[in-house]
C-alpha cells in the first residue's frame, strides 16, 4: 500500500466522522453532551459509544483500514436509535446521507433523546433482521468494489508473461483516486450486462460527469486497468469481441476495393466507401453505446504518460528519445532456426526454463518446418535459446504498414506494430496547432473523449461551431501497451486512453489457475 493509498483511507475515515458534525452537534445537545465535542473527529464517536453503552473496544476497531469505515457508519446508526429512529429509511439516511440526515433530525423539535433503554425495548422482526444484514452486506461490498479494490481475472494473453491467463487480481481503486460512477443506478456485482437475461445492468436516468476524488496521475510503467476507449460504440451481436470500429473499417476496405474501378477521384472514392460501409453495418447489426464506466475492462502497461512523445523503431519502444523500460517478463515473437540435425519441441523448451502457454488458439510455440519455429519469448528466455548449440534466434518484426494501426488513416500515415510514430501524447492544458497531418491522431480525443462538436468544411475545422486552428486539451491521456507485444490489441490499434477511463492499478495476484493452482504465483505483487 502506497502513502497515497494510506492518505486516502485516512481522509475518508475523517470525512465519515466529520461530515455529520453539524447535525450531531444538535443531537449532542439533546442528549446532554457538550455540542463542541461533535466537531472533534473520533472524539465524537467516543461520546457516541458512551451514550449508547456499547463496548469501548469498538472505538479502536474503526481505525482498521477500510473495515473501520463501516464500523464508524454502524456506530452512527446505533446513535440515531437513541432518538427513536428505528425505521429502515432512518438507518439508510444515517449510513449513506449523514451530511443531510443528521442536520434534518437535529433541527426537528419533535425528535427527543430517549436513551439506551428505548433501544433495549425495541424488538426487530426476523424479516427486518435479515433485510438489515443483507442490505448492509450489499452496500459494504458495493462501496469496497467501487471505491477501494475490485477482483479482476486475466482473460487473454496480452500481458504474458507478466500476467497469465486465469491470474486473479485485486485492482486498487485508491492508487489513482476513487472514480465516482457515471451511472450510479446499477445492479450490484455485475459490470454492464445481466447474466441469463442478457440485458443492461444499469440505467442512465442519472448520468454523472467525470469526477475522481484525491486524484493521482498514472505513472510510467504502471500496470493499469481501464475502460476500453473504443468500447463507446458496439454491436449487440458481437459486443467487444469484434468492436464496432473494426467491423466498420473492414467494411470500408471492402467497399473501397469494390468501387475502385468505378470512381476515379480518390477523395470521392474514400468518402463514398465510408458512407456505404456505415449504411451496411448499421443495417446488418444492432448498434448500441455504453457510458465510460460500463465499457469493457482492459489491462495493459502504461508505457507513456501525458506530454510524452513515443516512437517504435525495429520493435524497440522509445519515450522522449530514450529507450523505454521493458519488463523482464515482457514477451515478443522470435524466429528460431536450427541446424539440420537439430529439432526443438515444447517439452524441451519447458525443461530449459521457458514458459509456454497452453492456449491452443494462440500458441507460444509454432513449428513452420523441420528446422523453423516461431516462439513467444521474454528476453531472458531468448538468451537461453541462444546458448543452445545449433540454434539461431532473431526477433520477428512486423514492418509492413497495417491499416488497422492507429490513427487508421492511410492518407496521413501507415504505421505497424513495430514501426510506429513519433506521436505526442495529449496533456491537460497543453495546446496544439491543428493541421492536416495531426487531426487524424487527435480528432477522436477532441470530439469523443472531450465531448466537442467537430465539423470539417471548405478545408477548415470548426469546434463547437467556431473556426479553430488550435485546441487546448481538458484531460491527460496515456499510452497503454501489452507486455506480450505481438499478441496485444492496445493503444497501437485504438489510440489514447483518457484519464476518465482509468479504473485502477493492478496490485496483487491472489489466485492463479491452469489445470490446477499455480502456487508460485499466489499473493504475488504486480510490477
Amino acid at each position: 500500500m502506497s502513502l497515497h493509498d494510506l492518505f486516502i483511507i485516512i481522509l475518508i475515515s475523517l470525512l465519515i466522522v466529520e461530515l455529520p458534525a453539524f447535525g450531531l452537534a444538535k443531537l449532542f445537545e439533546k442528549a446532554g453532551i457538550p455540542s463542541w465535542k461533535a466537531w472533534v473527529p473520533f472524539y465524537n464517536i467516543w461520546e457516541i459509544l458512551k451514550a449508547t453503552g456499547l463496548k469501548k473496544h469498538w472505538f479502536y476497531w474503526q481505525f482498521l483500514p477500510v473495515a473501520g469505515w463501516f464500523i464508524s457508519i454502524w456506530l452512527l446508526v446505533e446513535f440515531v436509535k437513541l432518538f427513536g429512529k428505528f425505521s429502515f429509511l432512518d438507518h439508510v439516511g444515517a449510513a449513506l446521507l449523514s451530511v443531510l440526515y443528521f442536520p434534518y433530525i437535529g433541527a426537528d423539535k419533535k425528535v427527543k433523546f430517549l436513551g439506551p433503554q428505548a433501544v433495549k425495548n425495541h424488538k426487530k422482526t426476523t424479516v427486518r433482521e435479515w433485510i438489515d444484514a443483507g442490505v448492509f452486506a450489499v452496500v459494504a461490498a458495493t462501496l469496497i468494489r467501487v471505491f477501494v479494490f475490485e477482483a479482476y481475472t486475466i482473460p487473454t494473453g496480452s500481458m504474458e508473461k507478466t500476467l497469465l491467463v486465469n491470474d486473479f487480481l485485486f485492482v486498487s481503486k485508491l492508487t489513482y483516486g476513487p472514480r465516482i460512477p457515471n451511472t450510479p443506478l446499477a445492479i450490484p456485482f455485475v459490470h454492464h450486462t445481466l447474466p441469463v437475461f442478457n440485458t443492461k445492468s444499469y440505467t442512465e436516468i442519472i448520468h454523472l460527469p467525470y469526477t475522481r476524488w484525491f486524484a493521482s496521475p498514472v505513472k510510467r510503467n504502471d500496470v493499469v486497468v481501464f475502460n476500453f476507449p473504443a468500447g463507446d460504440t458496439l454491436t449487440k451481436e458481437l459486443d467487444s469481441q469484434d468492436p464496432y470500429y473494426d467491423i466498420l473499417q473492414s467494411e470500408e476496405m471492402r467497399q473501397y476495393q469494390q468501387l475502385k474501378g468505378q470512381i476515379a477521384n480518390e477523395a470521392e472514392l474514400q468518402a463514398v466507401s465510408k458512407q456505404k460501409a456505415r449504411e451496411i453495418v448499421w443495417s446488418d447489426y444492432t448498434i448500441m453505446t455504453r457510458p465510460v464506466d460500463k465499457r469493457e475492462n482492459y489491462i495493459k502497461r502504461c508505457v507513456a504518460i501525458a506530454g510524452d512523445t513515443i516512437q517504435i523503431v525495429d520493435g524497440i519502444l522509445y519515450v522522449n528519445g530514450q529507450k523505454a523500460f521493458i519488463s523482464p517478463t515482457s514477451a515478443t515473437d522470435y524466429m528460431v532456426t536450427t541446424a539440420s540435425n537439430r529439432i526443438l519441441n515444447d517439452d524441451e523448451l519447458r525443461e530449459a526454463g521457458i514458459r509456454l502457454n497452453s492456449d491452443e488458439r494462440n500458441p507460444d510455440f509454432i513449428q513452420y518446418g523441420a528446422n523453423s519455429y516461431q516462439i513467444n519469448l521474454s528476453e531472458a528466455e531468448a538468451d537461453i535459446l541462444r546458448k543452445m548449440p545449433g540454434v539461431t534466434v532473431t526477433r520477428k518484426l512486423e514492418n509492413v504498414g497495417d491499416p488497422r494501426i492507429f490513427p487508421r488513416d492511410t492518407a496521413v500515415v501507415l504505421w505497424s506494430v513495430d514501426e510506429f510514430g513519433p506521436l505526442w501524447i495529449p496533456k491537460k492544458g497543453a495546446t496544439i496547432q491543428l493541421n492536416v497531418k495531426n487531426i487524424a491522431c487527435y480528432k477522436r480525443a477532441i470530439k469523443v473523449y472531450e465531448n466537442n462538436d467537430w465539423e470539417e468544411r471548405d478545408g477548415k475545422i470548426f469546434i463547437n461551431g467556431k473556426e479553430a486552428t488550435s485546441y487546448t486539451f481538458k484531460m491527460n491521456y496515456y499510452w497503454m501497451m501489452g507486455d506480450n507485444r505481438h499478441r496485444s490489441q492496445d493503444s497501437r490499434f485504438w489510440g489514447f486512453v483518457p484519464e476518465d477511463h482509468v479504473v485502477g492499478s493492478a496490485w496483487l495476484i491472489w489466485m492463479s489457475w491452469d489445470h490446477g493452482v499455480r502456487w508460485n504465483r499466489m499473493f504475488k505483487s504486480i510490477h
